[in-house]
């Protein structure tokens, strides 16, 4: 089984990867570890902000390391931001048997009550250099457009509007 979570920053995905390793012992494989390692050894020349360009940059690479996967009988959890929305067009139906997606979006409510409380947890599981780009207006907005894609590409996304309690079951 495969598992991707998706979202905006701050959203707990990396989060919610250590919990179901834990509890399912699937091991994860961070986006965001691989961008950095592809960025930081010189096999491309993109940046840490480039969003867009990473997500079509990286995503052919992941899409081909989840087939392998499947391909040997291996789970794995996939967790970042940058798996596209359109994501299921890439893998033929033999393939989308063994894949489970979510999305993790915070409404604006609960961005608006708890914002001090995203910004607290923003290093339970990694150590996040610098934070200070990320202010409600950015959280604000970032979780406005996953939600707004989510739906247009009528993909699986959790809403955590009152209490941040996410819980998957496999």
């Amino acid at each position: 089984m495969i598992i991707l979570i998706t979202g905006a920053s701050h959203t707990g995905k990396t989060a919610l990867a250590q919990k179901l390793l834990e509890k399912y012992k699937y091991p994860y494989l961070s986006i965001d570890h691989l961008k950095m390692g592809l960025i930081r050894s010189g096999n491309t020349d993109l940046t840490p902000m480039d969003d867009n360009e990473l997500t079509e940059y990286l995503w052919p690479i992941v899409r081909e390391m989840i087939k392998t996967a499947i391909e040997n009988k291996q789970n794995l959890i996939v967790e970042g931001s940058y798996i596209p929305f359109d994501w299921s067009n890439d893998f033929e139906q033999e393939y989308l048997d063994n894949i489970r997606y979510y999305c993790l979006v915070m409404s604006e409510k609960y961005i608006k009550n708890h914002f001090a409380d995203i910004k607290k947890y923003a290093n339970v599981i990694e150590n996040r250099l610098d934070d200070e780009w990320c202010t409600i207006e950015t959280v604000l907005t970032d979780n406005a457009e996953v939600l707004s894609l989510a739906q247009k590409h009528n993909v699986n996304y959790i809403l955590i509007e009152d209490k941040y309690e996410i819980t998957i079951d496999l």
